[in-house]
């Protein structure tokens, strides 16, 4: 009998022992989750696919994050629940976050991007000066050509001119600069594939590339949304009936950094791939990045007969169906006469 009790005392001090043990590892993550980090300054971790704590904690630990024992982690990623819940992703800490914290984030795919926003009627040498702001990210595009650039997205031979899209775009902190462009570039191909596709019969456009054209020249003629149809309008009938564009802004692409502000007449004279004052159909590329209402306006134009348009000052046009018409209106708003 004597055996027996001591050997139920060793059972019950070992349980207690153990019990005691477990709630002072409890406390011991109880208050480690809430601690406040200590960071010299943000810290920014990496999380690949496939990637666990077990992968992830040596990262954090690389980042500066220095604070707990392993076992704490894990034993607060268990009651967090975290197991398969860590998203791919770049994540940035801050001094003051709590590992609580920090898990919460992983878990949530919180991540940290940098975003960047195509303009509509922007063109490629702007939307390159915008892109060197973007400090965050690796600069893989200064010093390159733009037909390097282009190569570099794997589209050796393609002028850049008009084909990204306009939208807002994110790449994570850890990506580089051209990885913006092939998001910008992809989602052109497809707008341009659909508004190609579910085009309007009968259009005097013989390829995506062209109403890509038309489409950037809608784009930059004006910035009410509800005219680019009707601006469509009047450039497909003028292509139909053999007339010359004779529209500013591909003259003003032409002109390049010599553009000060006007047009001259010497500028209306100079014969130029551009100078659609002097030659017939469309330039031979685009003349900024159309957004995807000038795709759709140049795939669906407003019918209708005018051919000649003219600007009233306050954003909007005044459309003519005869040349004397036109006159009128340019006297109008142009000369105020």
């Amino acid at each position: 009998m004597a055996r027996k009790s001591r050997w139920r005392k060793s059972i019950f001090l070992i349980a207690l022992l153990a019990a005691v043990l477990t709630l002072f590892g409890v406390l011991r993550v109880r208050d480690f989750a809430q601690a406040p980090l200590q960071l010299p300054a943000t810290a920014m971790v990496t999380v690949a696919k496939g990637d666990g704590l077990n992968r992830v904690l040596p990262k954090l630990r690389s980042a500066g994050i220095t604070q707990g024992w392993d076992w704490q982690w894990k034993v607060l990623a268990l009651q967090m629940q975290m197991a398969g819940r860590i998203h791919v992703g770049d994540y940035e800490f801050s001094d003051g976050t709590t590992p609580a914290g920090v898990l919460a984030k992983l878990a949530s795919g919180d991540t940290a991007r940098v975003k960047f926003t195509l303009v509509e009627g922007r063109s490629f040498r702007q939307m390159r000066t915008e892109l060197a702001t973007l400090s965050e990210l690796d600069d893989d595009l200064t010093g390159k050509s733009d037909s390097e650039i282009m190569a570099l997205l794997d589209r050796q031979g393609v002028h850049p001119e008009g084909r990204f899209l306009p939208d807002t775009y994110f790449v994570p902190k850890s990506g580089k600069r051209s990885d913006l462009l092939r998001q910008a570039a992809e989602a052109m191909d497809a707008a341009l594939a659909e508004s190609w596709n579910g085009r309007d019969s009968g259009l005097p456009l013989k390829s995506p590339e062209e109403l890509l054209t038309l489409a950037s020249i809608v784009e930059k003629e004006t910035g009410k949304a509800e005219e680019r149809p009707q601006i469509a309008g009047v450039f497909v009938r003028r292509l139909q009936k053999g007339m010359r564009l004779e529209t500013d802004p591909t003259v003003i692409y032409g002109i390049g950094d010599g553009y000060d502000g006007n047009i001259r007449k010497k500028d209306l004279q100079t014969v130029t791939p551009y100078n659609t004052y002097r030659m017939h159909g469309l330039p031979p590329t685009p003349i900024a990045m159309p957004g995807r209402a000038a795709l759709q306006a140049a795939a669906h134009p407003a019918p209708g007969d005018a051919l000649f348009f003219v600007a009233t000052g306050d954003g909007g046009h005044v459309f003519s169906a005869t040349y004397e018409q036109h006159r009128k209106a340019v006297s109008t708003y142009q000369l105020k006469r």
